[in-house]
């Protein structure tokens, strides 16, 4: 979508969308590198540690039986079908021949359990559910509660009552017609992560892939290059590994590494790194934080990465001179959300890196701070994140949700719940979520810079910042830290990290408070879940009343 220039100003101005106005992501994902060269499409580890390749040919031959024997299933165009699968061939095919036959897929976290699940696939009124052994008992446990489920495909060699995946595809026939959708067209619902009540279904339609790539083209230094090869821990269920990773390297032709651990180990990522001679990664700042920890990483394999890219929660210049003492380069972070993802980027080989920003508008999208009136804010004032539609990178809307649709929207501009501050060289600094601010002794402070401020501390692992009830300040900083050292917690300590703090940003941002735990909790994408921070402290003070 984009091509190099000499300056971020010449890119944005000269950019321009090219939607086709009939377009299928499963086509697009895999059938155009068929061409006898049986070029490589996914290198996946097993749990086991064997290796093995897959070409677009083999995924192009399995989707379309695939196709064929959903159809004789009874799945039609517009079925909702589930997907409860990790990172591995099976997921990959199962997408690209729903989206052949024009039904929707949805996304499932293996990790979700069976009300997570049910909940899901109820709003959704899934009509089929492809899975495997491990996660199949959780699909039979809600099959009763599910009464427009008909089909369940399971990856077992021996599916019993159950259809095989594999034994359909074998049976099926190999010729297939796509079906021609629009690009406007619905091709998949991606569940929001429900860090702000129950999760909404975002309806994305085919065009998502093609609003997505520009955004993963330019903070992956101008992707794809000869060599690359991308991998990133983040599950397939979700809009990071799934539009941010998968579909844009299957679109350039580039391999795709595949690999999901029970959990994620940061010495065996390094060696991942190695193993596969990745170039380009997608990590949740999670994961960045908790590679940080290991020392020496290269005693761990020869890794040598092209571009990182990350997102999700902010980063900070801690967490950024780091990357540039292991890896060699500038992690260049990114900011979306399910809705719109990939909207605003650094470009560490396009533009000045200003450490700890989230970047620019990426080129083809009118990214601005609102302010309550509905209109973009001045420079330096703090305001809501919007997106101006028409965008093919937006959703549809909410599944069956008109009102939330509504709801998210302030005339043209789709709001994000995010606030934010957009500098005089139209640099994006994340401040929080529009619920996170706190407001004390009259000052807006965010969580985000007091978090990258507490993770320099020598002692200090990860962080978590909320606001508590003040009578005189009206609310006062809390901070929640998890120590590299959990039995170093002391008084001493806590006067140590508030003075570190205090002395770094303003007076006013310290924290007051600090409670020494042992994990923080977390949405399945490695987001801190504040609103949880502030119910267990709400419930805390509640019976110490």
């Amino acid at each position: 979508m984009i091509e190099k220039t000499d300056s971020y100003d010449e890119l944005y101005a000269s950019f321009r969308w090219r939607i086709p106005e009939t377009y299928n992501l499963g086509v697009d994902l895999c059938d155009k590198w068929v061409d006898g060269s049986h070029r490589t499409a996914l290198i996946y580890e097993t749990t086991g540690g064997e290796t093995r390749e897959y070409s677009f040919s083999d995924l192009k031959s399995w989707s379309d039986r695939f196709a064929n024997a959903l159809s004789a299933k009874g799945i039609d165009r517009g079925d909702r079908i589930g997907i409860l699968l990790p990172q591995c061939p099976e997921t990959v095919v199962a997408h690209l021949a729903i989206y052949k036959i024009g039904a929707i897929a949805i996304p499932l976290f293996t990790q979700f359990g069976t009300e997570a699940l049910e909940y899901r696939l109820t709003d959704a009124g899934a009509k089929g559910v492809i899975t495997d052994g491990e996660n199949l008992p959780k699909i039979l446990d809600i099959k009763d509660q599910l009464p427009e489920l008909t089909t369940i495909i399971t990856t077992e060699e021996d599916p019993k009552t159950f259809h095989g995946f594999w034994r359909l595809i074998e049976q099926a026939s190999p010729q297939f017609k796509p079906v021609a959708t629009a690009a406007d067209d619905p091709a998949l619902i991606i569940y929001t992560s429900g860090t702000t009540g129950p999760p909404k279904g975002a309806l994305h339609g085919h065009r998502v892939l093609l609003g997505h790539l520009p955004g993963v083209e330019l903070p992956h230094n101008f992707f794809p290059r000869k060599d690359d090869r991308f991998w990133t821990p983040a599950d397939w269920a979700w809009i990071g590994g799934l539009i941010d990773v998968l579909f844009p390297s299957l679109h350039h032709g580039v391999p795709v590494v595949a690999h999901r651990p029970r959990k994620f180990d940061p010495e065996e990522a390094y060696h991942f790194l190695a193993k596969h001679r990745i170039r380009n990664v997608f990590m949740p700042p999670t994961g960045l934080k908790l590679m940080r920890q290991v020392p020496n990483p290269k005693r761990l394999g020869d890794f040598n990465l092209r571009s990182l890219g990350s997102g999700g929660e902010t980063l900070g210049e801690e967490l950024l001179e780091w990357g540039k003492d292991t890896f060699g380069l500038t992690i260049n972070e990114f900011y979306g959300q399910t809705e719109a993802n990939l909207l605003v980027s650094n470009c560490a080989e396009l533009m000045e890196a200003k450490l700890g920003s989230m970047g620019r508008a990426v080129p083809g999208h009118t990214v601005e701070v609102l302010g309550e009136d509905g209109s973009p804010c001045k420079a330096e004032t703090i305001g809501e994140i919007g997106v101006r539609r028409p965008d093919p990178v937006m959703f549809l809307g909410y599944w069956k949700n008109e009102e939330a649709t509504r709801l998210k929207f302030n005339g043209d501009w789709c709001l994000t719940g995010d606030i934010a501050r957009k500098d005089g060289d139209g640099y994006f600094w994340f401040v929080g979520r529009k619920d996170d601010v706190i407001i004390s002794s009259g000052y807006r402070i965010g969580p985000a810079e007091i978090e990258d401020c507490l993770i320099g501390h020598p002692e200090v692992a990860m962080a978590a910042v909320i606001g508590v009830p003040n009578e005189v300040r009206t609310e006062v900083v809390k901070a929640f830290i998890v120590l590299k050292d959990e039995n170093a917690g002391s008084v001493p300590l806590v006067k140590d990290i508030q003075e570190f703090v205090k002395t770094r940003l303003a007076a006013y941002e310290y924290p007051r408070e600090i409670e020494f735990v042992n994990e923080l909790p977390m949405t399945a994408t490695g987001k801190i879940m504040r609103k949880v921070l502030r119910e267990q402290n709400d419930r805390a003070s509640d019976s110490s009343l």
